[in-house]
């Protein structure tokens, strides 16, 4: 079977879930936006990845779907060194908007604190990973009718 090109940017523009790996090893779903090619992720102290990503900055991403009704099966695998960097609300808004909607109004109240509280108390910052390999396959199939 052979990969098909696809567009990466536009696939990972959608509201996929990535799941993002650490030492340990450790997997966990994540939210990201993938913005000037990097993977944008929310977390802080509150989350077990802050420190892991602190004590080993190496981690794995990826980002699949597989619809088998339509055989539509693509991925993204991204590795590098993951940065721990200052939270900036805009960023975070445009994250939350591709999962949420643009409606704040009807985001669940734990979202909204992202945005509004103050990171230096909360201590949410970003979690970057600006791929230093990065593979897409598109291994999609004709389903029969």
């Amino acid at each position: 079977m052979t990969s098909a090109a696809f567009d990466v940017d536009a696939f990972l523009r959608e509201p996929l879930t990535a799941r993002l790996a650490t030492g340990g090893p450790t997997v966990r779903p994540v939210w990201f936006l993938w913005e000037e090619g990097a993977f944008w992720v929310l977390t802080g102290p509150w989350a077990r990845l802050f420190d892991r990503v602190r004590a080993d900055p190496a981690v794995a991403l990826v980002v699949d779907e597989c619809d088998l009704a339509t055989g539509l099966v693509r991925q993204v695998i991204a590795r590098g060194r993951a940065e721990l960097l200052p939270f900036d609300v805009e960023r975070g808004r445009r994250k939350l908007v591709r999962y949420l909607g643009a409606d704040e109004e009807r985001w669940d109240e734990r979202f909204v604190h992202y945005l509004y509280d103050d990171p230096a108390q909360r201590g949410t910052v970003w979690l970057r990973l600006k791929p230093v390999s990065i593979v897409a396959h598109d291994l999609s199939y004709s389903v029969a009718p």
